[in-house]
Parts: C-alpha cells; structure tokens; sequence
C-alpha cells in the first residue's frame, strides 16, 4: 500500500490516463450498442458511470471514492438495479401473451387479420431491387396482368414495358434488378415481413422467394377511438385497461397477444384472491417454512450432539473429525447428483440396500423426507464446526463452578451451556434459516420442486419452496407470469431482509459500526 501511494509524478498520471482512455473506449462502445439497440435506460446508465468514473479519477478531492467506486458501481447493477426493475414488474401484468407494447400488439393482430381473398389470388414472383428498393415483379397466371410492387405502391405495367419468360411471367423492367438466389437466401427476414399494399386496404404478401398472395385486411383499428374492429365478425373490441383488448359485448372474449400494461396491486392481490394462485401459495409458503425451519432445528442438533460427543477423549478423535466435515470437499451439487442416484427407484442404493421398489420422488412426504436428509447431510459439516467453535468459547470455570454445586452433565449442558450456545450462535441460526428459505438448487437438483400432479391441474410441486414456485412462475410452462413471479420475489425479499435486519440488530453489528 505504501509503494501504491507513493507512486506519482509524470509515469502514474501517463498510466492513470491510458487505463481511464481503455475504459472509456469501453464504455463508448457499450453506449453506441445500446443506441443501436434503442435502449435508452442502458445508454444513461452508461454515459452516469462514464461521468463517474472520469470526474472521481481525475479529481485529487474524491480520493476514498477512488477505492469505492468499483464497489458502489457493482452494487447498483446487480443489486440495486435488479431489485427496482423487480419490484416494477410485480406491478404490471407481464406474462405470456403480455410481453410486448401496446403499438406491436395491435401491429399484430392487424397481420393476424390478414386472409387470403375468396378467389385465392396468387401471382408469381421475381424479387430484386429498383434503385436499391425492395421490389418485386408480379403476374396473376389467372388474368396474365403484371404488376411492378414495392412496400409502398403497387403499379400495373403495361405489355411492351418488361420482358417475360417462356410462362409469360414478367421477368426484367427498366431499372429492376434480379436478386441472385444467394442474396434471397440472406434476404429471409425481410421476404417473411414484406406487403405490397393495394389502394383498396388489401396487400400482396410473398409466400416464399416466387410467390406471392392477395391477402384481405379483416381487422380495423381506429387510432382516434381505441376501437379494434373485425370485419369478418363484426364484432368490436376496446382496451380493457389490463393489457388486451376485449369484446365490447363479452369482456371475457379478449384478443391476443396483448401488451404489458400496469396493474397496481392486481399480481399481489391475486396471491391470495384467486383460488388458482391462492392455494398453490399458501401451500408453497407453508412449506417453505417448515423446511427451512427444521432443516436449521435438525442441522443444530446433530451437529451440537456430534461436537460434544468429539469433545471428549477418543481414539482417532482427528479421523473422525475428518469424516464429518467431509461433505464440505465435494461440491454441494454434486452432493445433491449423487443423492439424487442414491435415491432411484429402480438402481438407486437405498432400494437396494433394503431389496425394495420405493418411489421416494413420486410420494410428496418421502420426496420431502429425502429432502430433508440430504440438506442435512450438507449442512451437517457447517454446524459441526460452529458449534464446536462456541463450547470452546464458552469460560471452562462456569463448568467447574457448576460441577463444585453439584450439577450433573446434563443440568451443565441444558442450563448452562445450551442458553450460551443459542446466545452465541443466534445470528447464524438465522441466517442459516434465510438461507434454506431460498436453497434453490437443493430443491431444483433434487426432486425438481416434484412430485406434481400436472393431471389435476397442480402447479406447485409437493417440495417446492417459494424461490422454486418462483422460478416456475416465470420460466416454466406455457403461460409464463413474470409479473406474480417478481410479486412472490418481493414477498421473499421482505422476509429475507426482516430476518436478516433481526440477526443484525440481535449480534449488535450495527451498534458496533456506530
């Protein structure tokens, strides 16, 4: 530190300035991907840290955020941003079917609208350029009329105009120019989106690189009014004020895809109120705490039991220690894996240990029983050790003190030591308990959040916990909610954080920093 802070001079404002010069580069380049992209809130990220990092490592008046400002940067993109954006979501309704805005929802179900005409009109085609633009040279093999079309305007040409093949199709015109089948091969986006649109409302759509259909507009939208109108049906649709639209004459007939649309409280209000969501919650919460709670009440006990019994004089007392704390050297998901094996039905160890065929994933109390003992057996190592740490910390005179009133061993251990023990080791407990409230991987690895019965309807397995629900919320499944999926985020953080402030405010952390 001492050689850190005396370099200066010449030699460290050269070097200060090329290491700022490669960040800057880097950051200019990131903002001109974000432009490129349209993404506005990254661009002004970007350009903040940019101000940031040049004003604080260019100024002699900010030097102890020249060491935190790396620090403070990370915490705001990958905490602080991730929570707010979190904590917005849970207030829209952001699912499948809702993902998009509201401009490209009704861009597509305009395209959605699009049906071939009653006569099935389809005209050969040869696609190229005209003076750069995307064009196309059409004949109805019907009525032998060519047409010169480009995303704007449709044009009929008159016979003498172009030239055409041995079919009659027009081929070449002055100023068109064949794409080559390479250049159409790279073209596939633009062909699949392409309209040539007709001064009636209907469009001419390529079909693939040499054909092309009449295609009827049968839906309407009025900008002015908010109306979607179907032409076919007749019937008439509005904003619901949820994100889609809706019949006006049956709400429950709506039109997807809809759009993301804010919903105020509606994800956190449907936790409880709607049954579908309701009951799989209550479930899933219920659990939650029970595992977490007698995962640490389990963890705690075998592991003080196994501290005060390798307390005492026995032989190979390192060997033994050794083996307990085993676990800690494998990877805890390949712990899980192999647990995993361990419990097959059909070639796992335990059925064949005991000679038997038992589904433990497929009964919800054995797939959580198994939970349970697997999770002990990577906890058990932790508490092993702290517990140790703590009945060595405890003054040995208290012991003795105890002994000369006579206590035994056991009014020792419960009234004197035990009390200790839960004072000393309560800011774990907690947080231990915080942690297996959101032990993803145990459940995910293990059991899958399964059994599920998907036959009557289930989502919520009999093991998940609500990080597990979570995730399913969001990402599994064909209706994926990320908007109650970020809802049930918030109602983790909250009791996380509650829990996490208990444990702070019981080990008088903060009191020590004040």
């Amino acid at each position: 530190m001492n050689r850190l802070s005396g370099f200066t001079g010449t030699i460290a404002l050269l070097g200060k300035i090329i290491f700022m010069a490669a960040i800057d580069a880097i950051l200019l380049a990131m903002f001109f991907a974000a432009l490129h992209k349209h993404s506005g809130i990254i661009q002004l990220v970007i350009a903040l840290v940019a101000l940031a990092a040049n004003y604080v490592y260019f100024s002699k008046r900010t030097m102890p955020f020249k060491f935190l400002l790396p620090g403070l940067i990370l915490l705001i993109l990958f905490v602080v941003i991730p929570v707010v954006y979190t904590v917005e979501m849970s207030f829209f309704n952001y699912q499948s079917g809702n993902i998009i805005t509201k401009d490209a929802a009704v861009t597509q179900l305009i395209n959605n609208g699009l049906t071939p005409d009653a006569a099935n009109t389809s005209y050969d085609m040869v696609l190229g350029t005209d003076n750069g633009g995307f064009t196309a040279l059409l004949t109805n093999p019907a009525t032998h009329i060519s047409y010169i079309a480009n995303e704007k305007t449709v044009v009929v040409l008159n016979p003498g105009e172009f030239k055409t093949n041995a079919k009659g199709d027009a081929v070449s015109v002055s100023g068109f120019k064949a794409y080559t089948p390479d250049e159409e091969a790279n073209l596939d986006s633009v062909i699949s989106t392409a309209k040539f649109p007709l001064p009636n409302g209907n469009f001419i759509q390529p079909q693939d690189t040499s054909s092309a259909s009449l295609l009827t507009q049968s839906v309407q939208y009025d900008s002015a009014s908010g109306l979607l109108k179907n032409l076919a049906t007749g019937r008439t649709y509005k904003d619901n004020g949820n994100g889609n639209f809706a019949n006006v004459n049956n709400p429950k007939d709506v039109l997807y895809p809809g759009w993301k649309s804010f919903s105020k409280f509606q994800n956190y209000a449907h936790l409880l109120s709607d049954p579908n969501i309701r009951g799989p919650f209550i479930g899933v919460f219920v659990w939650t705490f029970c595992f977490a709670s007698i995962t640490v009440i389990l963890m705690f006990g075998f592991g003080l039991l196994l501290a005060i019994a390798l307390e005492q004089k026995l032989r190979f007392k390192r060997f033994y220690r050794s083996i307990v704390i085993l676990p800690y050297a494998i990877p805890s998901f390949m712990s899980i894996l192999i647990w995993k094996g361990m419990f097959n039905t059909q070639f796992g160890a335990v059925n064949a240990l005991f000679h038997s065929h038992i589904d433990f994933f497929d009964s919800p109390w054995l797939a959580r029983g198994m939970v349970l003992i697997v999770n002990l057996w990577l906890g058990l190592p932790y508490f092993y050790l702290i517990s140790t740490g703590a009945l060595q910390a405890i003054p040995a005179d208290l012991e003795e003190a105890a002994e000369m009133d006579g206590a035994t061993s056991t009014q020792i251990l419960r009234q004197i030591k035990l009390p200790l023990l839960l004072q000393i080791l309560a800011p774990l407990l907690i947080s231990s308990f915080a942690f297996n409230f959101n032990n993803f991987n145990l459940i995910y690895l293990l059991t899958g959040g399964g059994p599920t019965d998907a036959l009557h309807g289930q989502t919520a397995g009999a093991t998940d916990i609500l990080i597990t629900y979570t995730y399913k919320t969001a990402f599994n499944g064909a209706n994926q909610n990320y908007g109650s999926a970020s809802a049930i985020s918030m109602l983790i953080f909250l009791i996380v954080a509650s829990l996490s402030l208990w444990s702070l405010r019981r080990s008088r952390v903060l009191d020590l920093v004040n």
